[in-house]
């Protein structure tokens, strides 16, 4: 991997509605709420603020609309310290957004609309040349076109730098994009989508990683409260549990766990060391008060 230590991550910025609920309403269901409040979001949002938490240099590539949703996700990047020079104003098109809501357990469920996110393109990858030579990850998501992230992967390819995916949510992969993924990150549902194969444990976990890792060099999949498995092409698959904590959220917690592997990996660190540090990240997250993050 490149010997500097800069994250690149190419995806979604979302301005997000949170709504606290004492459950999750059903079909046709209204629920009384008792408290809602705004965060910046979007996956590639959420997995950049993640690694410059780390105090790794990291590159916001994504797009905007020109309204007052899109000037506070600027406004919260350059807070958060990520270089948002390549997040694109998109006239005409609203920013991406989404609500989500919270049941008494911390669990969630979310809409997303993703807005001028759907227009990133080869003028984002044109613009993003530069950055890929200092660039040792680039971080994917599918919140974004896949030939888009199949076009940006292909130039950090050839840039030298490795490429990162979380396959979420969950859609078919081109194989264009596909050839250019070094490492792959999806979650325990995720990973039964894409294998076509039930994940109901650790033990099928680590057989659906090395069944994935016959396609990808390097297959995580994250267990929430089980931990996480790894699998690759050269390697012995693992295991790794997760750290106990008192569960507030778990919004976002895949985000965070992104976030800090891909800045072990850009520093160098093993993958087992950087999973461990993902790892712990993810579950500080889960304990912490969603308006003290």
């Amino acid at each position: 991997m490149s010997a500097k230590p800069r994250v690149t991550v190419f995806g979604s910025l979302h301005y997000d509605i949170m709504v606290d609920s004492p459950d999750r309403p059903r079909k046709g269901e209204t629920l009384a709420g008792s408290a809602w409040f705004p965060k910046c979001g979007g996956k590639g949002g959420n997995q950049a603020v993640s690694v410059a938490k780390t105090g790794v240099a990291t590159t916001m590539i994504g797009a905007i609309g020109d309204d007052d949703f899109g000037r506070v996700l600027l406004a919260n990047l350059d807070r958060r310290g990520v270089d948002r020079s390549l997040v694109r104003l998109v006239p005409g098109v609203g920013s991406g957004m989404s609500v989500a809501i919270f049941d008494a357990d911390g669990d969630y469920g979310a809409v997303i609309v993703s807005g001028a996110n759907l227009k990133l393109g080869e003028e984002d990858v044109a613009a993003a040349r530069e950055c890929l030579t200092s660039t040792a990850i680039l971080v994917l998501q599918n919140e974004v076109p896949d030939a888009a992230n199949a076009a940006m992967a292909a130039e950090a390819r050839a840039a030298g730098a490795s490429v990162l995916l979380n396959a979420a949510p969950v859609r078919v992969l081109s194989e264009e994009l596909r050839r250019h993924v070094d490492i792959l990150v999806v979650n325990a549902v995720e990973a039964a989508d894409v294998s076509g194969r039930s994940v109901s444990s650790v033990s099928d976990a680590l057989d659906v990683a090395a069944g994935l890792a016959k396609h990808f060099p390097h297959v995580v999949v994250t267990l929430g409260g089980d931990g996480l498995v790894y699998a690759g092409a050269d390697s012995k698959p693992f295991s790794l549990p997760a750290v106990p904590v008192r569960l507030i959220s778990t919004h976002g917690a895949g985000d965070e766990f992104i976030g800090a592997l891909a800045s072990g990996l850009a520093r160098g660190h093993s993958m087992r060391a950087a999973l461990e540090d993902a790892n712990a990240a993810a579950a500080r997250l889960v304990s912490t008060p969603e308006n003290e993050r």
